[in-house]
């Protein structure tokens, strides 16, 4: 059993195609098997499926003018409080996977699934509101933050929140996601 996740962010019909020139405008390529776009059913949102069978190439960061290196690198679980211990049981279910709680920041946990590298890292985060259903949003990986966060947002992103090593945006449709202070190829704290 070889497990992978892949993360297709889903809005509107209208917007399908604003939606694929965008994250394909992020990537600096076609859009890979683990991050696509398409139409869903109702509201902007990002779906995660897991996957058992050949595992897609970890495509190489990419280079922009004045960024170094990004790449969509981990998709990030949102769960309320209440649920999150068994919503991390039932993902390490589903992957075969182990749950490592971050020291640091215990409101987050790496799911680490055997067998990596994988297209995508699974982040789990313990939200500090306890309703509301989970969610998943996407986190773009680069060792110059500042730099690629202008890049997005004259891609057409919005900046939502600076954090200590992140910074939340929302993308056209809407949908929040993250660039963070992490080597994109390496996943290790830039």
């Amino acid at each position: 059993m070889v497990i992978w996740v892949s993360a297709t962010i889903r809005v509107p019909a209208r917007v399908v195609e604003r939606e694929s020139v965008f994250w394909t405008s992020v990537t600096g390529s076609d859009l890979p098997a683990h991050l696509q776009v398409g139409p869903g059913s109702g509201a902007a949102e990002v779906g995660v499926g897991v996957h058992d069978g050949d595992v897609p190439a970890v495509p190489e960061p990419a280079s922009f003018q004045g960024v170094r290196r990004s790449r969509v690198y981990q998709v990030c679980l949102d769960i309320p409080a209440v649920l999150f211990d068994s919503e991390t049981e039932r993902w390490a279910g589903m992957t075969a996977g182990k749950v490592e709680v971050l020291g640091r920041r215990p409101e987050f946990a790496w799911l680490r699934i055997p067998g990596g590298p994988r297209p995508l890292d699974v982040l789990l985060q313990r939200l500090d509101r306890s309703d509301g259903p989970v969610s998943a949003h996407v986190d773009v990986g680069t060792p110059d933050r500042q730099a690629e966060t202008q890049r997005h947002v004259a891609l057409g992103a919005t900046v939502l929140a600076q954090e200590e090593f992140w910074t939340v945006l929302a993308d056209p449709a809407g949908l929040p996601y993250c660039i963070t202070d992490r080597d994109p190829a390496s996943g290790e704290l830039a």
